[in-house]
């Protein structure tokens, strides 16, 4: 069964955060030091977690990502990838991480059956780095982006929130360092979601800038034509390096965007943007049954009209979604509660 929303969207791509903790405190995510954090009785167990993967993907979802927070963080977290390669309708199973801890833990998730890793790497420059996470931790950073090839895994990918005046005049520096991981690197328009209470739009730097400080210093960038969900527009350089644009901000994908969000608490959100979510882990914890959770799951999905990122490029004052006295009263509005 494949279940499809108002605009023929179909449920295809579940993110799901293990944890809203994180080792790092990038500002554009955790604007503060002092947090909301969800309750850990909350928290669904990895067999709701697999139970509920089993429902999601009895409607359509073949893909899934693991989230946070920091999900390395969450103790045996080895054990939920088994639950979750185990199970053959799933066409994918990767993850995102800041890369901390991957150095030490690249090998069991390889071995538990993970498919594939994307590392969050804003700066090849350590104060750079020190800077925008409040963290000096760098070094493990590319030692774990290091250890993933060592691991054996492979479309390994890097991803870059692009930010005027921070690190954009990094993006050929990253883009080099990629290939010599080896790595895909993505660059992403910042996005005024969730704890990017400081955002602005003069801090954006759009794809077609990128496109052409790029294309400056490489020659003719070809886009890379392929049938896609992906939130990435890939382009080829002349040597035939392949990169990707998450252009959000300047050029929304509201139209086919196949993807949703469970939080480590069980709330669904069916939108980045969304301020609501939709609470599965109260039905579940109160002995609902697989058919009655699949029906909540499917209203849901049918009546879904989210166009997030396009109702925002649409404002004329477009300033940041949520405000930090929102953010106290609300977690789950936090981009380490809800995942990325």
């Amino acid at each position: 069964m494949v279940v499809h929303d108002t605009f023929q969207r179909s449920l295809r791509n579940l993110r799901i955060s293990v944890t809203d903790r994180c080792n790092l405190r990038c500002a554009y995510c955790m604007p503060e030091e002092d947090y909301v954090w969800l309750p850990r009785e909350q928290i669904l167990h990895f067999e709701e977690v697999s139970a509920l993967a089993d429902i999601f993907m009895d409607l359509g979802v073949d893909k899934i990502r693991l989230t946070g927070g920091e999900p390395l963080l969450r103790r045996d977290l080895g054990a939920l990838i088994r639950l979750l390669a185990a199970k053959p309708r799933l066409r994918d199973l990767a993850i995102t991480t800041n890369g901390v801890l991957l150095a030490e833990q690249a090998g069991s998730l390889k071995e538990a059956g993970l498919g594939r890793v994307t590392v969050s790497l804003d700066t090849l420059r350590p104060d750079r780095f020190t800077a925008l996470t409040r963290r000096a931790n760098h070094a493990q950073v590319l030692e774990g982006i290091a250890a993933v090839h060592a691991a054996g895994f492979a479309r390994t990918k890097l991803d870059t929130v692009v930010m005027r005046g921070v690190n954009d005049d990094e993006l050929t520096d990253l883009l080099e360092y990629g290939q010599g991981v080896p790595a895909e690197i993505r660059f992403i328009e910042y996005m005024d979601v969730g704890g990017a209470t400081r955002w602005s739009m003069d801090k954006v730097v759009s794809r077609a800038e990128m496109l052409e400080v790029l294309g400056r210093r490489y020659g003719r960038i070809e886009p890379v034509v392929e049938e896609s969900t992906a939130p990435a527009d890939r382009y080829a350089l002349p040597d035939g390096t392949v990169f990707g644009i998450i252009s959000s901000t300047t050029e929304p994908f509201c139209a086919s965007c196949d993807r949703s969000r469970l939080t480590a608490d069980g709330m669904w959100y069916l939108c980045l943007y969304a301020q609501r979510g939709i609470d599965l882990r109260g039905p579940l914890r109160q002995g609902a049954s697989r058919d009655e959770l699949k029906a909540l799951i499917v209203d849901a999905w049918k009546r879904r009209a989210d166009r997030g990122a396009e109702q925002r490029l649409r404002l004329r004052d477009r300033t940041p979604l949520v405000q930090i006295g929102r953010l106290r009263e609300d977690p789950h509005l936090e981009m380490h509660t809800r995942g990325g």
